[in-house]
């Protein structure tokens, strides 16, 4: 079965942003490619059951099971010793990506207290974009009882173009939050009364 998403995105991103953008070829269209969640729970005190922990939650936030992230060198100050288990990380595409951005748009971010948008800004200068989650509670699958620590992570949206205003607008399309400015908000009343 075909996700929402990517139906949105071939019956009405795709004509939309061609005229947007003034593409000529449908293939210059931006799309999602893959997203990446990162997590890291270097700090704690109990690393390894710090990071048993973030497998089981990651896992039922993202319907796959992450990949154990170790340490590249030794750091004395920090009581780190190389090849420690210090984060995790998950890739989804196709099918499991669409489900994860839709669960995540629709139904965890506005969960997020005092929510005014995300920041338009967090792109990388490629076309990616980063968000940070402070919480893993805004997640319906996290039963609240049986969360032992807070756990924070990125989530990165890898975009097949290079340019972060096309990778904006079309992340704005599937229906990213982003925080307006008081300039589109202005244009976006005068277009109001207008019609």
């Amino acid at each position: 079965m075909t996700p929402e998403l990517v139906t949105l995105y071939k019956t009405k991103v795709i004509p939309q942003l061609q005229s947007e953008l003034g593409l000529k070829n449908i293939h210059q269209v931006p799309k999602l490619e893959k997203i990446v969640i990162n997590c890291s729970v270097g700090k704690e005190a109990d690393r390894k059951q710090a990071v048993e922990d973030a497998v089981k939650d990651m896992t039922l936030i993202a319907g796959q099971k992450p990949i154990i992230t170790m340490s590249k060198k030794a750091i004395a100050n920090f009581k780190l010793r190389e090849g420690e288990a210090i984060g995790i990380k998950v890739t989804l595409r196709g099918t499991r990506m669409y489900d994860f951005m839709l669960r995540l748009l629709f139904t965890a971010i506005p969960r997020v207290r005092d929510f005014r948008g995300v920041n338009p800004r967090a792109f990388d200068g490629r076309g990616n974009y980063t968000l940070g989650i402070s919480d893993q509670s805004i997640f319906p699958e996290i039963e609240l009882d049986k969360v032992k620590r807070s756990l924070g992570f990125d989530i990165t949206f890898v975009t097949s173009t290079d340019n972060d205003d096309h990778a904006r607008a079309m992340l704005r399309a599937l229906g990213m939050p982003f925080v307006r400015t008081k300039a589109q908000l202005q244009k976006a009343a005068e277009e109001k009364q207008a019609a």
